[in-house]
């Protein structure tokens, strides 16, 4: 049963009011992955009343108004992906597309949806309950951050969406915390994983530079990136306040991650693998192919590439799920109606990142000056595929699967430093798990802007590739490797897209299709650079080509015969 959507739904269940409303810019897709799917069912589990609203109306307050104000609090989020990054392309034109949209057609998401939910929400019960604030969109806005389309530095989105509290990070654990403290009538201030607005600097804070310091000055902006960037592990981070107008913003250390048992449970949930019966009506949500029958195995990434948000949002330890419990997920997919054979994914941020992590972490914290993975694998964390490879074997031996795919990203460096596992699940991912290609992301080739990306250099990637293609001949297969790359991220030259050009007709036999401008989206390394010109743990400048026309000249460099 889906969470009600439509007020016949509520009097269906005997409800005629619930605690909670979540708003998102989705449609209404029930599955694990799907950020606020997996808060109402939480929520549900923990005994409340919720509903959802999925891509409401803008224009007047039927969407909005259609379950009543809830009891507790309104619960928003654009979705599962920035409103600007589903709208706007890299170089700001509007996308035709959106495959979290029933009928695929894109514009049904309003630009900035966090904000302009939140506002409808006020226009229409104007002295309502809290509005909570959550998902990627929110998460990666918390602070001052430098935005892309508007090219300015902008509040935190908790100002600008004039919303009452902001959940970051994957928020199961603490918007259940939430709700109950708010059900008892008690304050939530102190609530870990919470941003909430201040008259005064909280003591004891970490206090960033100032909004009006990091506006003005692009050294005073990298300075509150550092100290954001290193405040975000729940063992170490300390609470941190932003003075943004006359009022501060406060954000409250980190909620303790879910650890095993926990994510066992949260994904052993009762989700209808579907799209709600209301947005199905409207035509197909392109992404459910994808999402309906792939398996998470696990949370976080250490791999910390300076572009991507996730250390951020899902934090820089990895957490996996039990052997046992993905397998009972994989059992129930099979009983499902719509199961035709085909497991679509079994991974996570990074497919090869399940079972194994450096053992201070979870004591001790994140490095905070020092990298996993880059320059070189840290000592401490020892790859080991092994669990990896018991796991895709199991997977295939479940009565009702006929394939299970691996379609997360796979970091080949670690797959190169396991000497003992390494090259056995790369022949198992080979042999059994892709179909004629298989995705990997250099990114680049040339070292000073691999290095600015904090991603392995050239020789890996030689290596990974030789190894790929003799594990591919021994297994008699007709399979080759897509590759992914980014033009013009920050320190990347007309001159590096040529040698990168040169590198893959030459190395790898291929003319790149997979290439993307690098869009800057806010809380990443490689966004601070963009901005500021300048890498804000070093200090060092880097060239960064700004201009639309130029940097689509580089992508054009690498496309074109």
């Amino acid at each position: 049963m889906f969470l009600p959507s439509t007020q016949q739904e509520m009097s269906d269940r005997g409800w005629d009011r619930l605690d909670v409303v979540l708003v998102t810019g989705d449609a209404y897709i029930d599955a694990p992955s799907i950020g606020v799917a997996l808060i109402g069912r939480v929520l549900e589990e923990a005994g409340y009343r919720v509903g959802i609203v999925a891509q409401p109306d803008v224009s007047g307050p039927a969407d909005i108004t259609r379950l009543g104000e809830p009891r507790l609090f309104w619960g928003v989020t654009a979705g599962c992906i920035d409103s600007m990054v589903a709208n706007r392309t890299a170089s700001g034109r509007p996308r035709r597309q959106d495959d979290y949209t029933p009928g695929g057609e894109g514009g049904h998401r309003p630009d900035r949806a966090t904000m302009v939910y939140s506002h409808l929400i006020r226009r229409h019960f104007k002295h309502t309950v809290p509005i909570v604030l959550g998902g990627v969109e929110a998460s990666l806005r918390r602070i001052a951050h430098y935005d892309f389309w508007s090219n300015r530095i902008r509040k935190s989105i908790l100002f600008d969406a004039k919303a009452d509290y902001l959940l970051y990070g994957m928020a199961d654990g603490s918007v259940r915390e939430l709700a109950a403290r708010v059900d008892r009538g008690e304050d939530v201030s102190a609530l870990r994983g919470l941003c909430y607005v201040s008259r005064a600097c909280p003591a004891g804070t970490l206090e960033l530079p100032a909004f009006d310091a990091v506006t003005q000055d692009r050294a005073a902006f990298n300075e509150m990136f550092g100290v954001f960037y290193r405040n975000n592990d729940p063992v170490t981070a300390r609470a941190l306040s932003q003075q943004q107008d006359t009022r501060f913003l406060v954000q409250n250390p980190p909620a303790p991650y879910l650890e095993q048992a926990e994510l066992d449970a949260v994904h052993a949930l009762p989700f209808e693998l579907g799209v709600h019966p209301r947005d199905a009506k409207a035509g197909d949500v392109r992404a459910l192919d994808t999402i309906r029958f792939s398996i998470t195995t696990h949370r976080g990434c250490y791999g910390e590439c300076s572009f991507c948000a996730i250390a951020v949002h899902q934090g820089r330890r990895v957490r996996w799920r039990s052997h046992g419990a993905i397998l009972r997920e994989a059992k129930r997919m099979v009983q499902h109606r719509a199961f035709k054979g085909t497991i679509c994914d079994v991974g996570g941020p990074t497919a090869n990142m399940y079972g194994f992590e450096c053992d201070r972490k979870a004591t001790k914290g994140a490095c905070p000056r020092k990298r996993c993975l880059v320059p070189t694998i840290c000592k401490d964390l020892k790859p080991d595929h092994q669990r990896q490879v018991t796991l895709l074997r199991a997977l295939r031996g479940i009565d009702g699967v006929r394939r299970v795919v691996v379609a997360s990203g796979i970091r080949y460096d670690m797959v190169l430093e396991d000497l003992s596992h390494g090259e056995a699940y790369l022949d198992q991912v080979v042999r059994h798990h892709v179909s004629g290609q298989m995705k990997v992301a250099p990114e680049h080739t040339e070292d000073n802007v691999l290095k600015l990306m904090g991603k392995p250099g050239q020789a890996a990637l030689r290596r990974f590739r030789e190894l790929f293609m003799k594990l591919t001949a021994r297994a008699g297969k007709d399979q080759y490797l897509t590759y992914y790359f980014i033009a013009a991220h920050p320190g990347c030259t007309e001159a590096d897209m040529h040698k990168l050009k040169t590198f893959t007709r030459r190395e790898l036999k291929v003319r790149p299709r997979q290439v993307q401008i690098f869009t800057p989206t806010p809380s990443t390394a490689s966004t601070a650079m963009y901005w500021t010109g300048r890498d804000p743990f070093t200090g060092q400048p880097c060239a960064v080509d700004t201009s639309p026309r130029g940097r689509e000249r580089q992508k054009a460099i690498l496309t074109t015969p």
